[in-house]
């Protein structure tokens, strides 16, 4: 894997190697000894896997607080995603800044998000498996999310009425 640090401080891109031959491929999605060799969080506990049916449907921009905060680690496996994250940590030095990737089956990137992020991302086929390890189990009470589009966090997203959930519609903006 080789990582590329961000412009977001503690956030990664991790672009996978692949071994290819005449049956197909094969590559590392995760390896603890790697992220802990470029001081990333390498006690992932959890594994998600979420299914958009839709192009347009966005999901986020959600973050969990206190003891129940999380690293990511986030790749799409079918389809495509505009994946976002936005520094919330008040101490750092891109606070209220924001980063857009495009992760893809086909690209084969994956994105490593610290503690104290935001998180979203965007549909951009009509089927795409986001899959993400995290650092931490969930906990409801601890969930915490900003409106999709937050003036102070001033997401340019590709769309304008994207397909939320209701939850996600009734999200407050962020009060720094």
């Amino acid at each position: 894997m080789k990582f590329f640090e961000t412009k977001l401080q503690g956030a990664y891109i991790i672009e996978r190697e692949p071994f290819v031959d005449s049956r197909g491929s094969f590559f590392r999605t995760f390896c603890a000894k790697e992220f802990k060799q470029n001081n990333l969080a390498a006690n992932m506990v959890q594994t998600n896997l979420s299914v958009s049916n839709k192009k347009g449907v966005l999901r986020g921009m959600h973050y969990q607080v206190d003891d129940a905060e999380e690293d990511k680690l986030v790749q799409c496996l079918r389809g495509a995603v505009l994946d976002v994250i936005a520094d919330l940590r008040e101490n750092s030095k891109t606070f209220g800044k924001h980063l857009k990737v495009e992760l893809s089956e086909t690209n084969g990137k994956m994105l490593y998000i610290p503690r104290g992020f935001a998180h979203g991302f965007l549909a951009l086929d009509n089927i795409c498996h986001v899959l993400y390890q995290v650092s931490n189990f969930y906990n409801p009470n601890k969930e915490r999310g900003i409106r999709w589009n937050d003036p102070f966090l001033g997401i340019d997203w590709p769309i304008e009425s994207p397909i939320l959930s209701p939850k996600d519609a009734s999200r407050p903006n962020f009060a720094p």
